[in-house]
């Protein structure tokens, strides 16, 4: 039953947007600051920027020191997969999985938050850009479809959106890792500085700062970086980029923003004789009223698998969903494969310490399938790494069998110097690796669940073995000793990158978008989050996510005005 109990000009705007974080944020700026009435839609609670009830607790502020009890903990049984800790500080940004059930035939590791800011507010903020090694991938190997755009179409909106999110980085002079609009870098250690030195002189490989969305310095009212490590908890100084933080409050203070939380995207209204989309319809996730919102152009932000879900849904005129004339909606689904590695430790920088919680490690960057020089026969794409050096510390000695004096002489000395690193790998584009609605299992509000049916292949297989073996390989150039490889694989989903299931193409018969992320069946939707990803590159995505929605925003404000849309 429909709710809306308003005349239709009252829930027109000029633009809807579907999410609220990493790519809706950005869109709601970019659309507001163009002059577009826009409402933003999120299906969880809101919150805003300094809302963030436990980013000043200790842990005798909080219920064991922080960790669920049993009975809580039931409650994540599936977010507790992903390696991030649901603890009392962090509960409230992470879906209940009870209520928010998918299904698997094959293990897939879905973390989710529902509330405003989304997982901008949860994520380790990692910013590469890609190159045209990334954009022209496709077409060289022959996996997957070729991108409809390369560096040039997009470099221009990564300095865009650089200059508000804020990365600071070191600059490279690397075409496969083009540099960005830096803040001044957070500064490696002499350990990381020695690897360096050595991983370059010896191996030719680049060890860098990890670009990240930590401010170094002021910026545009934010705060900088206190290296707290509490960034999962929501920053209160605006030292880490959030939707939250930098996105939303300028779009607010055009006046054309309006925010409706608690709204679950259910499916697109489209209207076949205009082919166009009018509108979408919500369920109030509180009332479970169904609602009706119209505009002009609708913006789906609602994570890789949300927007696909919200397309697959909308079925009025499409048995398989909107956009999925081609066959590739809910398909060539990726995410990185992670977690193989070395470490080892080191003798010498006895003297040395270092200052503060320092939010990013290191990053190596990619050295395979490069160039003619580094082509490998065993698989096609590459990896990154990222680590970083420290110094054991007293944790060390709380299982040592010692007390009094001793213990305490003990822990007051610095422990050995010590590395590690683990590679993030690329995932192949397989069409097989697909998402789709179930017919048997709904959630609270009736609505279809997902069911996931991925895995990793033998490409991603072969590149950890070198990945292993590489990162080994540089740890003892280096100098370091007893070192060992680790290799986790785990299930996809777990570098919580999910890409894919509604790409980009060059042809309607083999994509779901253009070249500029337009459903092709309904050029006035437009999809900018993870979804719209043709291949994975081996590098953490967000940034690009965010130039593309900016891209794309002043595409549609421009197609507007000339009524092609």
């Amino acid at each position: 039953m429909l709710f809306n109990s308003k005349g239709k000009d009252e829930v027109t705007y000029d633009a809807i947007v579907v999410g609220s974080g990493i790519s809706g944020g950005v869109a709601a700026k970019e659309l507001t600051e163009k002059g577009l009435k826009t409402l933003v839609l999120e299906r969880g609670r809101d919150v805003k920027h300094g809302d963030y009830p436990t980013a000043n607790l200790e842990s005798w502020d909080v219920p064991r020191r922080g960790r669920l009890s049993a009975e809580e903990a039931k409650k994540y049984p599936k977010q507790m997969r992903t390696g991030y800790t649901v603890s009392e500080y962090t509960k409230h940004w992470f879906v209940n999985d009870l209520e928010n059930p998918y299904l698997e035939k094959k293990r897939f590791d879905w973390m989710r938050g529902y509330h405003v800011g989304g997982r901008s507010l949860m994520w380790g903020r990692h910013c590469y850009r890609w190159s045209d090694l990334d954009f022209e991938a496709n077409a060289k190997d022959g996996h997957g479809v070729d991108w409809p755009i390369r560096y040039k179409d997009i470099e221009p909106w990564y300095d865009h959106v650089e200059k508000y999110v804020g990365i600071q980085g070191m600059k490279e002079g690397l075409p496969q890792l083009p540099d960005g609009q830096f803040l001044p870098p957070f500064p490696l250690n002499c350990v990381e500085e020695h690897m360096r030195t050595s991983i370059k002189s010896k191996l030719g490989r680049t060890l860098t700062i990890g670009r990240t969305a930590n401010l170094t310095v002021p910026l545009n009212g934010r705060g900088s970086c206190q290296a707290r490590a509490r960034c999962i908890r929501g920053c209160p100084y605006g030292a880490y980029y959030s939707s939250n933080a930098a996105a939303l409050p300028p779009a607010y203070e055009t006046g054309n923003l309006t925010l409706r939380p608690h709204s679950i995207v259910n499916s697109l209204i489209y209207n076949p004789d205009t082919k166009r989309v009018e509108g979408v319809r919500i369920i109030d996730a509180e009332t479970n009223e169904t609602h009706e919102y119209f505009s002009k152009v609708v913006f789906l932000c609602a994570s890789a698998l949300g927007s696909t879900f919200i397309l697959l849904n909308t079925k009025d005129h499409f048995p398989g969903g909107l956009g999925s004339s081609s066959g590739a909606l809910g398909h060539n689904l990726m995410d990185h494969h992670f977690r193989a590695g070395a470490n080892g430790t080191i003798d010498g920088w006895e003297d040395k310490y270092y200052k503060g919680r320092r939010p990013p490690g290191f990053y190596i960057v990619r050295f395979r399938n490069v160039d003619k020089s580094s082509q490998m026969k065993d698989f096609v794409r590459g990896y990154g790494y990222q680590g970083a050096a420290s110094r054991n510390n007293w944790r060390r000695s709380v299982a040592e069998m010692t007390f009094g004096t001793s213990l305490k002489e003990e822990l007051a000395q610095l422990g050995t110097w010590r590395a590690g690193m683990t590679g993030f790998g690329e995932c192949l584009p397989y069409h097989e690796n697909q998402v789709a609605l179930s017919n048997q299992t709904t959630d609270k509000w009736g609505q279809p669940v997902l069911e996931f049916d991925c895995e990793f292949k033998s490409n991603e297989l072969a590149m950890r073995e070198d990945m292993k073996n590489a990162a080994a390989e540089m740890l003892e150039a280096s100098g370091f000793k007893d070192v060992s490889t680790t290799d986790n694989l785990g299930a996809p989903g777990l570098g919580i990158h999910e890409m894919g299931t509604a790409r980009m193409g060059r042809s309607a018969r083999t994509s779901v978008l253009n070249k500029y992320n337009q459903v092709w069946d309904a050029p006035n939707v437009y999809v900018t989050d993870g979804a719209c990803m043709t291949s994975s590159g081996c590098q953490n995505p967000s940034i690009t996510y965010m130039a593309l929605t900016a891209r794309a925003a002043d595409h549609a404000v421009s197609e507007l005005k000339k009524m092609n849309i």
